[in-house]
C-alpha cells in the first residue's frame, strides 16, 4: 500500500536546496524520484519518497526547518484544482470542509480533521505513512501551508491561537515565530492549528453558490475516476478518528458508506481485517509519539485509543517485543 501526491508539493524545493549548496537532482535520485517532478506540478509521485526527500535534505543542509522554508512562498495555485474551493464557498469553514473532503486529489497521504467546541476549532493534520519514517519536515510544510491558505483568506493580520507540532523544538525557533506570529507548542500530542470558531464563520466576499456547486461536481468526477483502494480509505479514516477516541469499525464503515458486515467482507477479500489495519496505524502513531516526544505513556495510550495504560503496554509488547519505555530508551540511544 502506498499513496501519491502531486509533484506541486515540491514547489520551492530546488531553490531552498540550492541555497544550502545541495544538488536537487542528486537528492531526488537518492529517493527514486523522477527529476521531472520539479518541472511538472501535476505528476503523481510517491508520498513517502517526498517525506524521505525532505528529511534527507534537512539533514544534509544541517537545518531543522527545511519544510517550513518551502512553505513560506506557497500560493493557492499550488493546489491545482483544489484552489477553486477557496473562492466560491459561502464561508471559510465550508471552504475548509470542502478542502478536507477533496484533499486526497492533491495528497493521498494527508488527512485533515476539523473539530470544534466552545468557540474553538482544532485543525489536526495527519501524515499517513508506512514504516517508521521521520515526518518532521513534511508536517511543518503541511501545517505551514494550511496556515498560509487561511491567511490568504483572513488577511495578514490574522493569526491562529496556537500552532502545534508533535516533534521537539528546533535549536532556533525564530522562523516559526515569525511565520506563524503566535504561540508554537512543540512536543504536542498533535500536529495542526487551533483557531477561533468565529474566524472560520466569516463569509467569503467572492462566494458564488452556483459556481461552488459546479466545482464540487467537477472534483467529484475526478474523485470517481481516481478513487483510492479500499485499504487506503480505511487506513486514512483510522488515522483521522483514532486520536478523537471515536474510532470503531461501525463509524469507519458508516463514513465510507457501508455497513460493518460489508466492510468486513471487502477487507477479507483484500487479506486484511479492521483489527489488522487498526494495529498498523496504532504502531505508526506509537512510534511517532515515543520517538519525537517525552509525553507520559498514559497520554500516548489515550491518543491511541486505549482507556488504560496497562492495555497499551500489553498491546505494544505484542507488537514490538518490548515495553513502550524500553523502546523509547533504545531509540534515544540510537539517536545519540
Amino acid at each position: 500500500m502506498f499513496s501519491l501526491v502531486r509533484s506541486a508539493s515540491l514547489t520551492n524545493y530546488a531553490e531552498i536546496a540550492r541555497s544550502f549548496g545541495l544538488d536537487p537532482m542528486q537528492q531526488l535520485r537518492l529517493v527514486g524520484l523522477d527529476p521531472r517532478s520539479l518541472q511538472d506540478p501535476d505528476l503523481k509521485i510517491p508520498t513517502e519518497a517526498v517525506v524521505r526527500l525532505l528529511d534527507n535534505s534537512a539533514r544534509a543542509a544541517g537545518v531543522d526547518d527545511f519544510g517550513l522554508r518551502m512553505a513560506e512562498t506557497r500560493k493557492l495555485s499550488n493546489l491545482g484544482p483544489l484552489a477553486l474551493l477557496w473562492r466560491d464557498e459561502p464561508t471559510i469553514r465550508s471552504a475548509l470542509e470542502a478542502f478536507r473532503d477533496f484533499l486526497y486529489l492533491h495528497n493521498q497521504g494527508l488527512v485533515l480533521n476539523i473539530e470544534g467546541s466552545g468557540g474553538v476549532v482544532v485543525l489536526r493534520i495527519e501524515q499517513v505513512t508506512v514504516g517508521n519514517l521521520s515526518v518532521r519536515q513534511a508536517m511543518e510544510l503541511s501545517v505551514a501551508v494550511t496556515h498560509c491558505l487561511l491567511k490568504t483568506l483572513l488577511g495578514n493580520h490574522w493569526h491562529p491561537s496556537v500552532v502545534c507540532f508533535r516533534h521537539a523544538p528546533p535549536l532556533d525557533d525564530s522562523r516559526h515565530r515569525r511565520l506563524f506570529g503566535t504561540s508554537v507548542q512543540f512536543n504536542s500530542l498533535m500536529d495542526g492549528l487551533v483557531c477561533r470558531s468565529s474566524d472560520l464563520d466569516k463569509a467569503l466576499p467572492s462566494a458564488d453558490p452556483d459556481m461552488a456547486r459546479y466545482v464540487h461536481q467537477y472534483l467529484e468526477s475526478i474523485r470517481e475516476e481516481s478513487k483510492k483502494a479500499l485499504l487506503e480509505q480505511v487506513r486514512q479514516m483510522i488515522w483521522m478518528l483514532l486520536p478523537t477516541g471515536r474510532c470503531s469499525v461501525e463509524r469507519v464503515a458508516a463514513n465510507l458508506g457501508r455497513d460493518r458486515r460489508t466492510l468486513h467482507r471487502q477487507l477479507e477479500r483484500e487479506g486484511e481485517t479492521f483489527s489488522s489495519l487498526l494495529d498498523q496505524v496504532r504502531a505508526e502513531l506509537a512510534m511517532r509519539h515515543l520517538e519525537s516526544s517525552d509525553h507520559p505513556l498514559s497520554e500516548i495510550a489515550g491518543v491511541l485509543g486505549f482507556s488504560e495504560l496497562s492495555a497499551f503496554s500489553r498491546w505494544f509488547s505484542r507488537q514490538f517485543g518490548c515495553s513502550p519505555s524500553t523502546w523509547r530508551v533504545r531509540q534515544g540511544k540510537q539517536r545519540d
